[in-house]
């Protein structure tokens, strides 16, 4: 008689198939209960918190990945405005950041950087047909150039409820500044906003997402209250000020689907791509990165 005819042996097959199944289903348990938590969590900023959504140009001239076709960039924002989105302004964001009242449901803050010509062409116009509103960061060494905003258009959106932060004068990366560069940068892009559109600019969009510790002091002495990144996540209250999150958006063959995903799943993306970084950037672990997705 062999171990698996005895009763024992019997026995502990049974044992280690009720623990395989046991452990099996913990796990889809779990993985079920997080993906709801994601996905009917995604619509409640209390849980999730807020989607500060980037696009970039919005046009059919360009064939680039920032660059949204506007037939695409309208379907989205029709999503928005059929499943009872709200943009919210800069004054609602910084309540909500500071803890202060409440947000509508379902809120996101629009956000477009560099202040490209199409914004007023296409993507203004568009928003307005949804009863949205937005943020376009603006790089001062490009304004009036040629596919780009003039102030006059500036204006005309500033005085119809659309908003401006400041993408820096010249748009390169404030960490190859020294100290007295990126006090110009910060300050003096900051005062030609004001002055254009007669309201304070608060807001500032970091060229390529970078900074560093003196960056983010200089930033905050120059009067700025937020300070936004190229890193892909959602907004709460008591994360970083001068270090917050978007949900970018890109043109290509799935755009709208790309669009839902990372919409509704932005906090989930945000969780693999920060464990994507963080693995990658450790030579022993670089293998395993290869393997995170990053959606």
């Amino acid at each position: 008689m062999n171990c698996l005819e005895s009763g024992q042996g019997s026995f502990n097959v049974k044992k280690f198939f009720s623990w395989f199944l046991g452990i099996l289903f913990t796990v889809i348990v779990l993985v079920a209960g997080i993906f709801a938590y994601w996905y009917f969590g995604s619509t409640n900023y209390h849980l999730t918190g807020v989607p500060v959504l980037n696009y970039h140009q919005v046009n059919n001239r360009y064939e680039t990945c920032l660059t949204m076709k506007p037939e695409n960039f309208e379907a989205q924002m029709k999503y928005l405005h059929d499943n009872d989105y709200h943009s919210i302004t800069q004054e609602q964001f910084d309540a909500y950041m500071r803890g202060e009242g409440s947000l509508p449901d379902r809120p996101v803050l629009i956000t477009f950087d560099d202040g490209y010509v199409d914004n007023y062409e296409f993507a203004y116009p568009i928003m307005k047909k949804y009863g949205f509103r937005g943020t376009i960061f603006l790089i001062m060494n490009l304004m009036e150039k040629p596919g780009y905003l003039t102030w006059n258009m500036v204006k005309e959106m500033s005085d119809d409820g659309m908003e401006f932060g400041s993408h820096t004068i010249s748009h390169k990366p404030l960490t190859s500044f020294d100290r007295d560069g990126v006090r110009k940068e910060l300050q003096e892009s900051k005062a030609m906003i004001e002055a254009r559109t007669g309201k304070v600019c608060n807001f500032i969009a970091f060229p390529e997402g970078k900074f560093n510790a003196m960056v983010m002091e200089e930033t905050k002495n120059a009067g700025y209250d937020y300070g936004f990144t190229v890193e892909t996540g959602r907004d709460f209250p008591w994360d970083d000020h001068y270090d917050l999150d978007r949900v970018p958006f890109f043109e290509g063959p799935v755009s709208f689907k790309h669009f839902r995903f990372r919409l509704t799943f932005s906090a989930f993306s945000a969780l693999l791509w920060k464990t994507h970084a963080y693995f990658a950037n450790m030579e022993m672990t670089k293998p395993l990165a290869e393997h995170i997705p990053q959606p």
